[in-house]
């Protein structure tokens, strides 16, 4: 007998104890993670673990559609874009199709909506997470139940996530969307329907049309972009007065609706920029600039780990440019983070697989280095007093002083925010998740550039 043929079943079974070990350790991992945030969550008030003003928001917006119809008050000309919906005096921000798509929760009793989205959000996690490990090239389902379930309870240690659960967030539903959306092969020609989906309710998927397009996938590109128009269509069918308001007289691009973009929670390029300029009028030139460089360096990244096999990587690479270039960038959109940190240590164990021992110690500490920026420190290390919010979602960001969010405080420009004063390293942890951003678009772009030659040879990409 060979000894190729002899060697096969052997493998396999490694393989095989192999996954089962890794969904022992995942599993237990995930039900210790999860009794301890489930313990801590029944042994303190409700408000240290969920405070839902986004999914108040959310939910107001399906109420208003279903509710609301002409003549309105003449003080709301459009009510859906006009009411301040929340104790913060937040108005709804987002397209005239996310009002429609949450419709159907506004039929839920408030009662229990909150915990539900935060039911939904944790199956949305690990959804996310198993479309991440399907994306780098992950076939054992064994594996990929044990690295999702791990990957899940350290997820749960990180402050996008848990303040995703805390305020009822959606920007799960969207990472899982897109990451298996666009992990499909080419073939299926549904691909880029549920990427034009997620686009229809935040703008910012949009990014990731260039990059089909740049990445030649012009049927998804083109699939992406109906079902995006059919989002916008929809809108206008349904709520025509809101739609015109939304799309043709520039209330998409008035990110000032959101509040005051230079606080703290704002972790994108506008946001840092705004925090050293001084004002918002003083750095809106310099974000124009570095706004198109990110978007250069990171799209020709994406293309170029694209080429190389890395699709998983430039699926990432794509959405840093989005986070990055995006005008708000709140603290939640981060999560992120999270299948970048799968990435990280699935590369390591490869590494250490293939005998590259160097290359497995820096993937790990990459893996490390993420998971402690992201990670949600307790608030009293910062002496964060805790009147909300609890201990554990108070990252690196808020070690700096902050502006107070109360009702109206945040909006428009100020002297005396709080965020135009830090000093030292206040720039450092108040700005920790943007400069990782950078950081990390910067790394992927030496990968990518490293892999074009091995490439070009005909070896496998490294």
């Amino acid at each position: 007998m060979s000894p190729v043929l002899e060697r096969r079943p052997l493998a396999t079974s490694r393989n095989q104890v192999a996954g089962s070990r890794l969904l022992l350790i995942g599993g237990a991992a995930f039900a210790v993670v999860l009794a301890g945030w489930l313990g801590y969550a029944l042994t303190h008030p409700a408000w240290y673990t969920v405070d839902p003003a986004d999914l108040h928001v959310y939910n107001s917006g399906g109420l208003i559609v279903r509710h609301v119809s002409p003549p309105y008050n003449p003080s709301f000309q459009h009510p859906l874009y006009d009411w301040p919906l929340s104790k913060t005096g937040l108005k709804f921000t987002y397209t005239p199709f996310a009002a429609l798509f949450f419709v159907p929760t506004s039929y839920l009793p408030w009662s229990v909506l909150p915990r539900l989205s935060q039911a939904a959000n944790l199956a949305l996690l690990l959804a996310a997470a198993w479309f991440t490990l399907h994306g780098l090239g992950c076939r054992d389902r064994r594996v990929k139940a044990g690295g999702t379930l791990l990957a899940g309870a350290a997820a749960m240690f990180t402050e996008p996530v848990l303040r995703t659960f805390y305020l009822g967030q959606i920007n799960m539903l969207l990472m899982a969307l897109i990451i298996g959306d666009l992990g499909q092969p080419d073939r299926r020609g549904y691909k880029g329907m549920a990427t034009g989906l997620a686009a229809g309710i935040k703008l910012v998927p949009l990014v990731f049309i260039p990059y089909l397009l740049l990445t030649r996938r012009f049927r998804a590109a083109a699939t992406a972009c109906c079902a995006f128009a059919a989002t916008v269509g929809l809108g206008f069918i349904v709520i025509p007065g809101e739609s015109g308001d939304w799309w043709l007289h520039g209330l998409f691009f008035a990110d000032g609706r959101t509040g005051f973009v230079g606080w703290g929670g704002n972790q994108s390029l506008k946001g840092i920029i705004t925090r050293f300029a001084g004002s918002i009028s003083a750095g809106n030139a310099w974000w124009w600039a570095a706004a198109l460089s990110a978007a250069l360096i990171g799209l020709t990244t994406a293309v170029l780990l694209d080429r190389a096999g890395h699709h998983l990587l430039a699926i990432l690479a794509t959405a840093l440019v989005g986070l990055l270039d995006s005008p708000i960038s709140w603290d939640h959109h981060w999560v992120w983070g999270v299948p970048g940190m799968i990435a990280a240590a699935y590369y390591a164990c490869r590494a250490w697989r293939d005998g590259r021992r160097a290359a497995a110690r820096w993937c790990a500490a990459l893996a490390t280095a993420l998971l402690l920026i992201f990670a949600a420190w307790p608030g009293e290390l910062w002496s964060v007093p805790v009147t909300g919010a609890g201990d554990f979602t108070n990252g690196l960001i808020w070690a700096g002083p902050n502006s107070r969010v109360s009702a109206f405080a945040l909006f428009g420009d100020n002297p005396g925010f709080r965020e135009y004063h830090w000093r030292g390293l206040q720039n450092v942890s108040g700005n920790a998740f943007i400069l990782t951003g950078i950081a990390l678009l910067i790394l992927l772009a030496v990968v990518a550039l490293r892999t074009q030659p091995r490439r070009a040879s005909g070896a496998r990409p490294a």
